[in-house]
């Protein structure tokens, strides 16, 4: 007991919302969510995106961040405090940030390095084919730069939570909110006039973004919308990752749950939506509708500094600006990563936080260096059980998002839903005598309607369901 009372805590909800906003907003709300929009019928998907945030993403958020709280744990014991028999879940939560705290420094790095291109004036040669591709295969600098990347988020960590984590999200998430506004109203302005002296607009991509397009719909496709847009949830909110539980344990037993949920809701659907913003209009001004189906790493290091080399003078600066909001975001939900896999080790082998992070930073460096060879010495090509071509990179990526957390995420509901019971959760969220609004929404969801959409996913991402 005394250990716990000795834990660490965020300061208010303030520090506790920005710092899980914070984790929310990272690379898979910058260049996966307006792509999925764009393939999946523009304001279509942005509807069905937000009944599932408001719905499926609200429930697992919730039930995590309760968790949390109640045990005053982390991932890996904090199952195991709420029912022994289960804290083989809690092994699974923990390895999901393992496994992703390397090759997502690996990207930190790649965002580094084209954010001190456009910073030094280069951002014509960021535009050049093949530049990217030249640039991964290399074999010392995006090592060296996962490093960098890798050792100022662990020094973040070693911070501790009051002065490294909090501290660092009130400073980065208000600069990265003021980035994505400027950079998202800039978008709308825009022009351009093609060769065949066609013009586009920013406000037209903006309409192809936000209006519903429901031509040759079928039932396949919108249960494609579903769950094209249920994936991504478990990117925008951190949920099944094991951060939402760790974050919940730092936070104060006085603190209104409710509250602070909705504002982490409002504030990650936001930068969502503004992500979009940021990025279809620019991208279909620039490109047309071709240059919108571009998604992941080809979004964001290929097509995007193509448009920003279409701008102009202006360009450089807007990509200077761009990767420095990627860069706060990438960090942010990197820290958060770490985090919950340093606050496991210190709650399970009782290490002092130092200890624990240096252990974390042995084992995402040797797996970040492992990740930047698999693109020169260690190449290889296989195809996944979802029909990608992959290397080691992509094969770490298939394992905890379309493996481990799913199945994480199944098995928190059947524990709360139908082992321990939704009270359980119900009564963390109202101890301080807070009202939980959505209470009979909660409960529908993590015993029923939950579970099954996401045996559907899983079963769908391991190429097992076909027909939908």
């Amino acid at each position: 007991m005394k250990k716990e009372k000795n834990r660490n805590s965020f300061s208010g909800s303030i520090g506790f919302v920005l710092a899980a906003a914070g984790s929310a907003v990272g690379l898979g709300n910058i260049w996966r969510f307006p792509y999925l929009a764009a393939k999946d019928g523009g304001g279509l998907y942005l509807v069905i995106y937000l009944i599932l945030a408001l719905t499926f993403g609200f429930t697992l958020l919730v039930t995590e961040i309760a968790i949390g709280r109640k045990t005053k744990q982390s991932p890996l014991t904090a199952y195991g405090k709420l029912k022994s028999q289960w804290g083989f879940l809690g092994i699974l939560a923990c390895l999901v940030p393992v496994i992703i705290l390397p090759y997502y420094c690996v990207i930190g790095g790649w965002v580094v390095k084209y954010f001190l291109a456009y910073l030094t004036g280069e951002g014509v040669q960021a535009a050049s084919d093949g530049y990217f591709t030249e640039f991964i295969s290399g074999e010392s600098e995006p090592i060296i730069l996962m490093m960098i990347f890798l050792f100022v988020v662990a020094f973040i960590i070693i911070c501790g939570v009051n002065k490294g984590i909090e501290t660092f999200s009130k400073v980065l998430m208000p600069l990265l909110l003021l980035l994505v506004v400027g950079i998202a109203v800039f978008s709308l302005t825009i022009s351009f006039t093609d060769d065949q002296g066609v013009t586009r607009t920013g406000l037209q991509g903006f309409f192809i973004y936000v209006v519903p397009d429901f031509s040759g719909m079928t039932v396949k496709g919108f249960f494609t919308v579903l769950l094209d847009a249920m994936g991504q949830l478990f990117f925008s909110l951190s949920v099944a990752m094991g951060i939402m539980i760790t974050y919940g344990s730092y936070v104060k037993d006085e603190d209104n749950l409710v509250r602070s949920i909705n504002q982490i809701e409002i504030f990650d659907t936001v930068v969502a939506f503004l992500a979009g913003v940021m990025i279809i209009p620019a991208v279909f001004t620039f490109m047309g509708r071709e240059g919108m189906e571009a998604s992941g790493p080809s979004l964001m290091f290929v097509s995007l500094p193509k448009v920003f080399s279409e701008m102009g003078k202006i360009g450089n600066l807007m990509g200077c600006l761009f990767f420095a909001m990627v860069l706060f975001a990438a960090l942010t939900s990197a820290v958060s990563v770490m985090e919950a896999v340093v606050s496991s080790l210190m709650d399970k082998f009782h290490l002092s936080r130092l200890k624990a992070s240096l252990v974390e930073l042995a084992i995402a460096l040797l797996g970040g260096i492992a990740v930047c060879l698999g693109y020169n010495k260690w190449f290889f090509d296989i195809t996944l059980p979802n029909g990608a071509h992959a290397q080691i990179l992509d094969i770490m990526d298939y394992i905890s998002n379309n493996f481990f957390m799913p199945l994480v995420a199944i098995g928190t509901c059947i524990l709360i839903g139908w082992i321990l019971k939704p009270k359980t959760i119900i009564d963390e969220v109202e101890k301080t005598g807070c009202k939980f609004g959505r209470r009979g929404l909660y409960i529908v969801m993590v015993k029923f309607i939950a579970p099954v959409l996401l045996v559907i996913l899983l079963l769908k991402s391991l190429g097992i369901l076909t027909v939908i």
